[in-house]
Formats: C-alpha cells, structure tokens, sequence
C-alpha cells in the first residue's frame, strides 16, 4: 500500500511498516492514505477497536501501530499494554504511538508508563503525522512538542505510582542510585526535552559520548526508550513539575 515520493528517501530506504487502530472510519482512511503515499512507509494493517488491533497486529508485526487512545470493546491504553507487555512467547513488540483529541489525557500519561513512544494530537498538520513516525520507527520518543513535557509532568506529580512493600526495593529514587553521576546528567537534560546532540552541547561532550550513556541508562534502568526515561525522571525526582 505505500507509494513514492517521499523527499529525501531514496528507493532502498527501510521501509516503516504501520497499523492504523482508530474507530473513526474517516480517520483511519485519512492517515493511511497520507502515510501509504510516503516510499519509506507501507500501511500494513487496520482496526476499528483496541481487541482488533493487538490480533492485527499479532498477524502482520508492524514496525509502528498509531494507536487511539478512546476506542470501543478494548481502550487504546488497555491495547498498548497488550501489545507492549504481551504474554509468554510473544517476541513481537511494536513502537506504539498514541493518538488523542486532547491535549492532557489520563490514558496518555498510562500509555508512556506502559512503554508507548510518545502521542500526536489527532488534528496535528499532515507533515507532523508523517515525521512522527518515521521519529517513532528510528526508536526515538516523541517528546519534542512541549505539551508532552507538561503532560509527563503534571501526571507524574498527581498520580504517582503506588509502591507495595515488594516494590520498595525497586522505586525510582534507588534504582536512580544505579547511575553514575555523568549519566544522572545526561537523563535529567534528556528529561528536559534535549536532544543527544543538545545534551552533548551542554555537558561539552561528543554526540557519539552520549549516545552511549543514552544506551547504558536505558539498560541500566529497565527502560525501553526516552519516553520511558522522562517518567522515570519525574517519578524519581530527578526532575520536578513543573521545571524546565
């Protein structure tokens, strides 16, 4: 389904395998025809509801699923979590990108908990759509509007997790003592919505450098990428609400 003329992507491009899960007929219809007239993006697979889209899913291994966050039969929070916390045996796990009408949404702040990779205002321009997922697909976090950052913020200071006493040895605050001090630098920059370049710019080291400490906090911390990493921020206090 996908089509040509992508500018800047040249025939031997990856291409981004997609699933579309969305209960509006008319959105779905939209997206994949703006995304399957992209080279470097095939739209494999779409679903009306959340219980329909993790079997979509399960059959076609997108690379990326846009993902509704209100849907019948099964939320798109409850999909998320099926599909990026799935059951014994299922090695499949997508870049899930969360889509909402709203700007704070209690599901959203859940989805980037559970592992989402970030989420687009439905009404967001075409070329924004299109760039987020080729964002999403590379394995980055969609955190560069500052909306997410306020999002991740406000819901990390009014909900935070609850801790059972098995937990307690696990909670944010001593898992952040895993770090060394350089790399408790790079995630709190990280958590402020800096690039690995910007990080690099500021703590006056090389791009490659950073990368590096990107990889060992996430590996380190049990995360999956920097959304993951900027609620683990806030829910260990690294970073405040509120601070920029």
């Amino acid at each position: 389904m996908n089509g040509t003329g992508a500018p800047g992507f040249s025939a031997t491009s990856r291409v981004t395998r997609v699933v579309i899960v969305d209960d509006q007929a008319m959105v779905r219809a939209g997206f994949a025809a703006l995304l399957a007239a992209q080279s470097d993006i095939d739209v494999v697979g779409e679903a009306a509801d959340g219980t329909a889209g993790v079997e979509v899913c399960r059959t076609v291994h997108p690379d990326v699923v846009l993902m509704d966050v209100r849907m019948p039969r099964l939320n798109g929070l409850e999909a998320a979590r099926a599909l990026l916390e799935p059951s014994p045996g299922v090695v499949h796990r997508p870049r899930v990108l969360m889509l909402t009408t709203f700007d704070v949404d209690d599901y959203v702040y859940e989805a980037l908990r559970l592992g989402a990779s970030g989420f687009l205002l439905k009404d967001a321009p075409p070329a924004d759509l299109i760039a987020a997922v080729r964002v999403v697909a590379e394995g980055e976090a969609l955190l560069a509007p500052s909306v997410t950052r306020r999002l991740i913020a406000e819901f990390a200071r009014q909900r935070p997790h609850p801790v059972t006493r098995k937990e307690r040895a696990s909670t944010p605050q001593l898992r952040l003592k895993e770090l060394t001090e350089r790399e408790t630098e790079v995630l709190e920059l990280l958590a402020r919505g800096q690039s690995n370049q910007e990080i690099a710019a500021s703590l006056v080291l090389a791009e490659q450098t950073v990368k590096t400490h990107v990889s060992r906090i996430f590996a380190k911390l049990a995360l999956r990428d920097r959304a993951q990493a900027v609620v683990f921020a806030y829910e260990s206090g690294l970073v405040a609400p509120g601070e920029h």
